[in-house]
């Protein structure tokens, strides 16, 4: 897809955001939030949009992507990033628009419409997550556990015996260590571990200690970015999004689950619409969680292509 424009929006703090815009001005606006935390846009995940159906935004989240400067943590919180979504709308000269994204970006758009519910027409949303901890433990303990119960030894072998008990917290320490030989292996494997899980037919299903060992500078972008985002509980603890989600009715949402999604499970999903009046859950079968699934992404499709016929 052809962007329309492409610019460095300075947004405060130091940083400044990678800004796209694609399809017809005129057309629903439409804002997509990228996941991670710290992915950045893929171009492929555009594809799930008709620009001659839309003005489609997207964007680089602080540190993320294209956006300056890179992998940097600094001023770098969900209320910064939902004040950044503002400072877009505004500087576009946009009333309201559709909030699209998945998983992390999911997460921040139930963020940015509990704060900003007059300036969303509706949401799509793939993969829930709320930014708990409890989700978290759920993922990279009891599910993995139960269902890659081999790559969940290779997980926590990584790690001195003292810290298996409780290894989040010790992962997110060494990915954050400023040494490149503690944190650079870390964050491969946490990397390797979550594409493992987000697939529901992963190529492979353990840990290559070989490859781990061999991890180079810079490494993968997301694993730091979460390890500050998680271990600050997504900076949420205050305003959690189920609670939240009352404040929601009115705003249509649809959301596109994998029934086998092993990061962000259905049950989440289930939760999130029996509390938001107007929201609507689209189970796919023998799905996982990533977008790069064929029916998962024929699913997010249909269901934005749905929202802005009714919208637009």
């Amino acid at each position: 897809m052809k962007a329309l424009s492409d610019t460095m929006l300075p947004v405060g703090d130091g940083h400044s955001l990678c800004l796209r815009t694609y399809g017809t001005p005129g057309r629903l606006p439409v804002v997509f939030l990228h996941g991670g935390p710290g992915s950045g846009v893929s171009e492929s995940h555009l594809s799930v949009f008709d620009p001659q159906t839309c003005h489609l935004v997207a964007f680089d989240q602080r540190g993320a992507g294209r956006s300056q400067p890179a992998r940097s943590l600094q001023a770098n919180t969900t209320a910064h990033l939902v004040a950044d979504i503002e400072t877009i709308r505004e500087h576009l000269g946009l009333e309201d628009w559709l909030v699209v994204g998945g998983s992390w970006g999911a997460t921040l758009a139930l963020a940015y419409a509990a704060q900003h519910p007059r300036r969303v027409r509706g949401i799509v949303l793939r993969a829930t997550f709320l930014g708990t901890r409890a989700e978290l433990d759920w993922a990279f303990g009891t599910g993995m556990r139960t269902l890659h119960p081999a790559l969940h030894d290779d997980f926590l072998a990584m790690l001195p015996e003292e810290a298996r008990a409780d290894p989040l917290p010790a992962w997110w320490a060494r990915i954050l260590d400023p040494d490149p030989a503690v944190h650079l292996p870390f964050a491969l494997a946490w990397h390797d571990t979550e594409r493992i899980l987000s697939s529901h037919r992963p190529g492979r299903a353990r840990l290559d200690p070989e490859r781990i060992a061999q991890a180079s500078a810079p490494g993968p972008a997301s694993p730091r970015m979460e390890a500050h985002y998680f271990r600050n509980e997504c900076f949420l603890a205050e305003a959690p999004l189920l609670r939240a989600a009352p404040g929601l009715a009115g705003i249509p949402g649809a959301i596109v689950q994998g029934r086998y999604d092993l990061l962000c499970p259905p049950a989440t999903s289930h939760a999130l619409a029996e509390a938001w009046p107007g929201a609507r859950v689209t189970v796919v079968e023998a799905a996982g969680h990533g977008l790069e699934d064929p029916a998962i992404r024929a699913a997010v499709t249909a269901e934005v292509a749905r929202m802005i016929a009714r919208l637009g």
